[in-house]
């Protein structure tokens, strides 16, 4: 993508409202824009960080052969009355009245039209173990919205639900899930720690949340400082309930409280195994060899579009947002410092179609734009490779390449640039 052709609106500072460092550098980047409180609309640059995470996601849940289907944000209130959770929900629930004065809802979380698919199609022993996800827009009216993205009213998220004949293959299948979201964090450069966690509104009595540990963090968890340097994607299911690490209010109801030290952290996933509660208020049963039985489900979600930020709470400097190469809304930027020089212009112009050519995303900064200019926002935006085309070139046929990370830079000719790009970001990893 060429810079003249993409649109990022960067600023030089953001309101005086704004507190947290991701919120400053996401509005000063030109990635989000504030449309009403705790409401954003996502701009190319942010759209492209989120396109990555959830390719991401699709692809290591299609490659474990869970469904994706798309539910409506707009719910009848008809399935939570049966559920009993229409009432008891509390004003995080916008609810809406349709001009035939029939009470709907915008949804803030699926667990009851998941219950109702199931219920519909889901006739026999035979048919199950089922897994379903969605990446949907929901929405819950914060008392207080705050943090930008981070704590919105207005979010992206991805939501899985399992069905399976009994508990033994329901604990099996969130043990799937623990380790399957460990792995999509691993990939997406993530280091997140698995805590265990209240139940909450959803219900059941195993839930795990899925926590960053950064000095900015909203929430406080308790834990082995071990954790942070262990990997937990093949534990089995009993290693994985004798972690030693709780989230602030499920840590207020242990008795033991040695040897844990506290952190702050973002929330980024949270799953749980909450049973037969909606299958039962449902009526949902299936037929068996032995009878009729009540399926036992589970519900794992990815705050995606709070992931961003998070991130970028993690990693950031006085100049801007330094991101990780997986989530990158670009691999490779290329900066042109000579635009009226046509020698350079034209060296650039098929410089970047070749890197094109080779699957690489590239922002090519082709704007007739003073070099202070151009640093700066190539600073602020945070691509992993800064690609340099300047007085180097004219004198001695070389580029500039500068990693955004610690600003190590090195000369090299423009003959052996592609090949030292390419081993820099990884690409045959």
């Amino acid at each position: 993508m060429k810079f003249s052709n993409f649109f990022i609106p960067t600023l030089k500072e953001s309101s005086s409202d704004v507190k947290m460092r991701s919120h400053d550098l996401m509005i000063r980047s030109g990635m989000i824009r504030q449309e009403t409180s705790g409401i954003y609309s996502w701009m190319p640059l942010g759209f492209r960080v989120l396109k990555k995470i959830i390719d991401k996601i699709e692809f290591l849940h299609d490659e474990k052969g869970i469904n994706q289907i798309l539910m409506p944000t707009i719910q009848s209130s008809d399935i939570w009355r049966i559920s009993n959770r229409y009432d008891t929900y509390g004003k995080e629930m916008l609810r809406i009245i349709d001009r035939n004065n029939k009470d709907l809802l915008y949804g803030p979380t699926n667990e009851e039209m998941i219950t109702a698919i199931g219920k519909q199609y889901i006739k026999s022993y035979k048919n199950l173990p089922r897994r379903f996800y969605h990446i949907q827009t929901k929405f819950r009216d914060e008392i207080r919205p705050r943090y930008g993205v981070m704590r919105a009213r207005e979010f992206l998220m991805k939501d899985a639900y399992s069905f399976d004949i009994d508990e033994v293959n329901g604990e099996n299948t969130y043990c799937d899930f623990f380790k399957l979201y460990l792995k999509i964090f691993s990939q997406l450069g993530i280091p997140v720690i698995p805590v265990r966690a209240p139940s909450g509104e959803i219900g059941g009595n195993l839930s795990h949340e899925f926590h960053l540990v950064v000095r900015t963090g909203e929430s406080e968890i308790f834990l082995d400082s071990k954790l942070l340097d262990q990997s937990c994607e093949n534990f089995e299911l009993d290693q994985i309930l004798s972690l030693n690490s709780y989230t602030d209010d499920y840590f207020k109801e242990i008795e033991n409280k040695k040897n844990l030290e506290k952190f702050k952290s973002i929330e980024l996933g949270h799953i749980f195994l909450f049973g037969t509660k909606y299958s039962s208020s449902f009526n949902f049963n299936v037929d068996s060899e032995n009878g009729k039985f009540m399926p036992f489900m589970g519900s794992y979600g990815i705050g995606i579009s709070r992931i961003p930020a998070a991130v970028i709470e993690l990693s950031n400097d006085n100049d801007g947002i330094i991101w990780p190469k997986a989530i990158s809304p670009f691999s490779v930027h290329l900066i042109n410092l000579n635009v009226d020089d046509t020698e350079c212009s034209e060296f650039c112009e098929k410089f970047y179609k070749e890197i094109k050519s080779r699957d690489i995303d590239i922002l090519y900064d082709d704007r007739n734009e003073r070099p202070g200019k151009k640093f700066s926002d190539a600073d602020l935006i945070g691509i992993p490779l800064q690609v340099i085309c300047g007085n180097s070139f004219k004198k001695c046929r070389e580029l500039s390449i500068l990693k955004r990370s610690n600003k190590d830079q090195i000369d090299i000719g423009v003959g052996k640039a592609i090949k030292k790009i390419i081993e820099m970001i990884g690409w045959n990893e």
